[in-house]
């Protein structure tokens, strides 16, 4: 199994329930797009904090 697989494996075990609950949820979904090959339509959040940031920037004169 995948190094990371196995700490999340882990992790679920150990974290409160609700915890552990509202880790798989997410999880779930990038797993399914990554089956539907649909990762590439999502925004990360560098790219989204980077355009906020410039937003952010006041006008240049």
């Amino acid at each position: 199994m995948d190094s990371l697989a196995e700490k999340l494996d882990t992790k679920l075990r150990t974290w409160a329930p609700a915890t552990a609950a509202a880790v798989r949820e997410p999880v779930a979904e990038v797993s399914e797009l990554a089956d539907e090959d649909g990762l590439d339509l999502m925004r990360s959040r560098a790219k989204e904090q980077a355009v906020l940031d410039i937003l952010d920037e006041p006008p240049a004169r």
